[in-house]
């Protein structure tokens, strides 16, 4: 029963038919993205791997920790994608046709669209605030956790160690139940030429992920530490040696380990604005990296719709050129982004003006997309396109003009060179070996004239003539004419040949 009587009943089934014919397109272009961004990313991830010794259930733990950074640019282009297919497709089977028949307007679709494209938006934003720094800090947990089960699996007993470095342990018995160690030995080379050496008769190591460090406590033991001719000797009851991890880490030229600000929370990048000020470069960075968690998620939900008007382009017979413009269009908005980014991290301008600029930009540009397909109209109105096709004529005639000019002039000089250069080869040809360097029997053609001269003409070894041919079928082909006394012996040639043929 409807409980609004005065409201018409919701489309609903035209509502999941056009969410299901959407959604299709979306995840097949999901996939195929995120396939090509893993290979990307896989290349540089390898060195991680195969360093670590990493087994196949942690590769698959660390690598789903990137994901995040993927989705957050991948979902926003499969978004459009499938739109822009799913629309292309209706068009081209003239169902949006037959929805114009039955009284459904651009307007009437619009609900669904939204719905979808507000749902892709908030799993992108969820991603973008919540699991990209969630995953950036247990990536950095996880390749600590696999560093240090290497080192522990290197540290054997009655075995020097090696796998810290600088510093060479050594251990005679381990517990296997508590894995404190019995009399240690600890040779440390950082920052010097002479190793100072530690024993001691119990010790065990501990692990800080936060501070990417490992820590050796040694106890009841003595350290030896050289000085010029004499050696230092200090006996302790407790004593801790600090050494950094050196993690294989850099990923994609990120070094994951490392403190970063993409790893704060919302609340933390809040935080840190208001500790170094809005102003301070910290500060600042902090700043832009709170709007970006939040403008690209909106961005994905406005490149969304876009997609249904560049979809709505296609018809029937016709090349969907939606695709295409879409991905022009992603372009330009990353484009707009990054540029605005620059410019709010570099410049005193405002963070929050630069920062959402691009999606201003292309709100306004998608409602009138919009408008302009509900009305049956071209995307890009008509007096713009009188305009920009009047200015296209004054402007490219002219240039072209130029460009002709500029590219003829050198042509004109290279001919004319080569021309020169022509003539004055043939005529110190003719001057060093005269007529006599042609062949006897061939036929003979002079450039200048055009004619050409067969055996038995007076003009047959005229000096002129600098070109043979083998016959005189070929020099008609090159577009020589034989004079007039080559022409009567060549009649009677025929004459001669036709009475030949005619004997018995």
């Amino acid at each position: 029963m409807n409980r609004f009587p005065h409201l018409p009943p919701l489309p609903l089934l035209l509502y999941s038919y056009l969410a299901t014919e959407i959604l299709a397109p979306f995840f097949a272009s999901f996939l195929i993205m995120n396939s090509v961004f893993f290979l990307v990313k896989l290349i540089p991830f390898l060195n991680v791997v195969l360093e670590l010794n990493i087994g196949f259930t942690d590769f698959l733990r660390l690598f789903s920790y990137l994901f995040p950074n993927m989705f957050l640019y991948s979902m926003p282009m499969a978004a459009m994608m499938g739109m822009i297919i799913a629309f292309s497709r209706l068009s081209s089977d003239t169902e949006i046709l037959a929805f114009k028949a039955n009284g459904i307007s651009i307007y009437t679709i619009l609900p669904p669209v939204i719905m979808v494209s507000m749902a892709i938006a908030g799993i992108t934003g969820y991603f973008s605030i919540k699991l990209i720094p969630t995953g950036e800090i247990a990536m950095k947990q996880l390749l600590f956790q696999l560093a240090k089960e290497k080192i522990d699996k290197g540290i054997k007993e009655n075995a020097f160690t090696e796998a810290l470095g600088d510093v060479v342990v050594y251990v005679q018995s381990i517990d296997k139940t508590t894995g404190q160690w019995q009399n240690v030995w600890v040779s440390d080379m950082r920052d010097q030429t002479v190793p100072s050496i530690t024993m001691a008769k119990s010790g065990s190591m501990v692990g800080d992920s936060r501070k990417m460090q490992v820590t050796i406590i040694l106890e009841n033991g003595s350290l030896n530490r050289p000085d010029g001719t004499y050696t230092q000797t200090v006996t302790f009851d407790r004593y801790q040696i600090n050494i950094p991890l050196r993690i294989p880490s850099i990923i994609d030229g990120t070094d994951v380990t490392q403190q970063s600000i993409s790893s704060m929370t919302m609340e933390q990048l809040q935080l840190a604005v208001t500790h170094y000020g809005r102003e301070s470069k910290q500060g600042r960075e902090a700043l832009v990296h709170f709007h970006k968690r939040l403008v690209l998620p909106v961005g994905c939900f406005i490149l969304s719709l876009l997609g249904l008007p560049l979809g709505l382009q296609a018809r029937a017979g016709r090349s969907a050129i939606g695709i295409p413009l879409g991905l022009g269009g992603f372009i330009l908005y990353y484009v707009l982004f990054t540029i605005g980014k620059n410019i709010a991290e570099e410049s005193s301008h405002s963070v929050w003006v630069a920062m959402w600029f691009p999606n201003l930009i292309f709100f306004v540009f998608t409602v009138l997309l919009l408008r302009q397909t509900a009305n049956e109209q071209p995307l890009i109105p008509k007096m713009l396109s009188n305009a920009w096709a009047a200015l296209i004529t004054r402007l490219i005639p002219p240039l072209m003009e130029k460009l002709r000019a500029w590219i003829h002039l050198p042509v004109k000089k290279l001919i004319k060179k080569s021309t020169l250069n022509l003539r004055q080869y043939n005529k110190t040809r003719e001057e060093l070996l005269g007529p006599g360097h042609l062949t006897s029997g061939t036929v003979h053609g002079n450039i200048k004239s055009m004619a050409c001269h067969v055996p038995g003409c007076e003009s047959y070894s005229c000096r002129h003539c600098t070109i043979e041919f083998k016959n005189v079928e070929i020099a008609l082909q090159a577009g020589f004419t034989p004079c007039n006394t080559c022409k009567g012996i060549l009649e009677k040639c025929s004459t001669l040949s036709a009475n030949d043929k005619t004997l018995p």
